[in-house]
């Protein structure tokens, strides 16, 4: 199945069962009164109206390019994930204030019996399948939007447990547990909109990728035989996809059509990595002398490319170097 019928298929499916255990839960709070279950049941209703706008924006970014847009509508998700991390905070404000303001008030009434144990139960166990499911999804298809929504049904599994806490011990004759149990929901709840406003304002302000992503990268330059080094070797987010430029160095007695196959090849096998969007690879003589310490590239190019890192001082030194020799200008 393509990318974008993935994408709008998990997106539905999100939908689907946010709005399902938002009436379950609500039907739950109704009959219990539990501050605990309130708290989740918002949750529910703040979830189903981001999954709404996440199903929306994934219709959006998969569509094809255009004429304004050659490379796509990808770069849409991240400001759907700020968007899910918006209406998250909002919910977590919420159960914080209403819990708060109870505890406070030192007045708790919470109803007895096992069906709000029980519907947090079962809302636990489908939030962390959903999270599992759309992680995988996610991850599989570079998707931010999904990763997010993905999170975020995790930590809706753990504060559905902390719920289940509470009412139970309110159903035992604790009844402070309940709004305590509202308050941990709240915090998980904010956590996971930092967590997810964090992540997507780097992928909107071009975040270099992990650091063992871009020693991927130099590795794969470094693999072609008749690339002897590389610098300036940048990386960075543009949305939620990579783009790389970086110079290689080559023999200076490489034909053009020699230099732009090495290129060519170069820009391939890097651009093979399912994070990478374009590639911009520039090819320097290497006589030129314009090799620039990169730490990463100097340990990989030692350990089996074909420069060392004493190679790479010597170019480095070649840029201050002339043909005069110290003997010529002692005489001199």
């Amino acid at each position: 199945m393509s990318r974008s019928n993935t994408l709008r298929r998990v997106g539905l499916l999100l939908l689907g069962v946010n709005l399902l255990l938002f009436l379950v839960k609500s039907g739950a709070w109704l009959t219990t009164g539990s501050l605990a279950v309130e708290g989740e049941a918002v949750n529910s209703l703040a979830d189903s109206v981001y999954s709404l706008v996440t199903v929306a924006g994934l219709y959006m970014t998969t569509r094809p390019p255009d004429f304004e847009h050659p490379h796509g509508h990808e770069r849409i998700e991240p400001f759907v994930g700020l968007f899910v991390a918006a209406g998250i905070v909002v919910a977590g404000g919420t159960v914080l204030y209403q819990s708060g303001t109870t505890l406070l008030s030192g007045s708790v009434t919470v109803s007895r019996g096992p069906v709000a144990v029980a519907v947090l139960a079962v809302a636990a166990v489908t939030k962390y399948g959903l999270y599992r499911y759309m992680l995988a999804a996610g991850e599989r298809h570079n998707s931010p939007a999904l990763t997010a929504t993905a999170l975020d049904n995790r930590n809706d599994s753990f504060t559905a447990g902390a719920a289940i806490v509470g009412v139970a011990g309110a159903g035992a004759g604790y009844p402070i547990l309940d709004p305590l149990a509202a308050a941990v929901v709240a915090v998980g709840i904010l956590y996971t909109g930092v967590e997810i406003a964090r992540d997507n304002l780097g992928y909107l302000v071009g975040r270099a990728p992990p650091e063992d992503l871009r020693q991927e990268i130099i590795r794969r330059a470094l693999e072609h035989p008749d690339v002897d080094g590389a610098h300036d070797v940048v990386a960075h987010y543009v949305g939620p996809e990579i783009d790389v430029s970086l110079h290689v160095e080559v023999q200076g007695d490489r034909t053009l059509l020699e230099a732009h196959d090495i290129e060519s090849a170069v820009a391939g096998a890097v651009g093979a990595l399912p994070e990478v969007d374009d590639v911009f690879v520039h090819v320097d003589p290497r006589e030129a002398g314009e090799w620039k310490h990169d730490s990463s590239v100097d340990e990989l190019a030692g350990d089996g490319g074909d420069a060392s890192p004493d190679d790479a001082a010597d170019e480095g030194s070649m840029e201050g170097a002339t043909d005069e020799h110290p003997d010529d200008d002692a005489g001199t």
